[in-house]
């Protein structure tokens, strides 16, 4: 790794700032003799140091891979800028929101269906029986994972309600919005029932059973629910809680918050090292090339190709997102089929397994005044990533 010196007059903390991309790109692999030439990332870094300089988020942290390599590593930007600023690092520990969906809950799930222990089809109240309540028994496990339930968005916030066993009941009795299958709306609800479907089957705290099921065979040991008070001087806060205090290592998400910090649809604290590992497990897993990731590939073809009801132009996967009003991250090169998943605080992974391509963005956008805004960012990093990995025909 190359040291760049300190330009007269610049405090350090700016230097690491402005420096940390091109320090990062110089770890990334070279091409050797007869190889294709490193990717062009430049119009990458331009769009994350613009992001930066106009507030789209505080700092940000971008890796991409492609053909079962890291290609590019840019770091940009503070992880804090109050109390006192922080400069962003590779090795910062975000609150990956949504992206809990997908990488964690969805795969516990999985697992489970390998087992034998449910099939896709059937109904949530055959081993939840309460979620038969209000309208909901012929809402399937396969609604759930599609977002396809016609269940609200959110559980209700408005009355102070603490706790797992308060989430459970809250879950258990609330009633659809539309009739199941008829539309896709995106909701937090489906994926808190598919947190309790795994505790349900598998008699071990959904946190317990991702640790031991999914993150440890993928060696993800910066990754985890819960992140232990040795790890916060690492962790990218996000914003102030309803008693206005900065929270750092707190999940952002309230329901999420509320239950503990471990639920279905968020609480999923990782680095860019870990996620790259993951992203580049399922690719080769897809692919049935040799890998750690714990589900078979014919099982991760399901989950990462359109699941939703016939008729439906939302296409959803088990999990994943491959072509909804959530798919700007996709940017405009990456093909339908492609998928992927956004996290609230500012985090996103992109997959795209006919170039054998990931885009990977974390930055925690909502520090510190909860303003930040990174969809066009997200778009934008897409579209010159795979610009330069998939060039023009002709």
């Amino acid at each position: 790794m190359h040291v760049f010196p300190a330009a007269p007059g610049l405090k350090r903390r700016h230097v690491l700032m402005l420096t940390g991309a091109a320090t990062l790109a110089a770890c990334a692999p070279h091409a050797q003799a007869g190889q294709s030439p490193a990717p062009d990332m430049r119009d990458v870094d331009r769009r994350l140091q613009q992001a930066v300089k106009r507030g789209e988020a505080p700092g940000v942290v971008c890796a991409i891979g492609h053909d079962q390599q890291v290609v590019h590593r840019a770091v940009y930007g503070r992880r804090a800028v109050t109390p006192a600023p922080e400069a962003m690092t590779w090795d910062t520990v975000f609150d990956m929101a949504s992206l809990t969906k997908p990488v964690i809950t969805a795969p516990c799930v999985m697992q489970l269906w390998e087992q034998g222990r449910f099939g896709l089809d059937d109904p949530v109240s055959r081993y939840l029986p309460q979620f038969a309540a209000a309208g909901k028994a012929t809402i399937t496990i396969r609604h759930l994972l599609t977002h396809y339930s016609g269940l609200p968005p959110d559980l209700d916030l408005t009355h102070p309600w603490q706790g797992r066993d308060a989430a459970f009941r809250l879950t258990m009795e609330t009633a659809p919005e539309q009739p199941p299958g008829s539309g896709f709306v995106y909701s937090d609800i489906n994926f808190i029932t598919l947190g309790f479907l795994v505790e349900k089957l598998s008699g071990m705290t959904l946190d317990t059973y991702a640790t031991r099921f999914i993150l440890t065979p993928l060696g993800m040991r910066q990754s985890r629910f819960l992140p232990p008070d040795t790890w916060s001087a690492r962790i990218a806060p996000t914003q102030t809680d309803e008693r206005g205090q900065m929270l750092r290592g707190q999940v952002n998400d309230p329901s999420a918050r509320r239950m503990g910090g471990v639920a279905g649809h968020a609480g999923l604290f990782s680095t860019a090292d870990d996620m790259c590992l993951y992203a580049q497990a399922l690719l080769d897993r897809r692919a049935s090339r040799p890998s750690a990731y714990p589900l078979r590939a014919d099982t991760l073809m399901l989950m990462t190709t359109a699941q939703q009801p016939q008729g439906r132009t939302d296409l959803r996967g088990l999990g994943w997102d491959i072509a909804t009003h959530y798919s700007s991250v996709r940017g405009d090169r990456f093909p339908v089929g492609s998928f992927g998943h956004t996290g609230f605080t500012g985090t996103s992974l992109w997959l795209d397994p006919g170039s054998d391509s990931y885009v990977l963005i974390l930055t925690s956008r909502l520090h510190p005044d909860g303003h930040g805004n990174v969809v066009h960012l997200r778009h934008d990093v897409a579209t010159a990533a795979a610009l330069a990995l998939i060039p023009p025909r002709g």
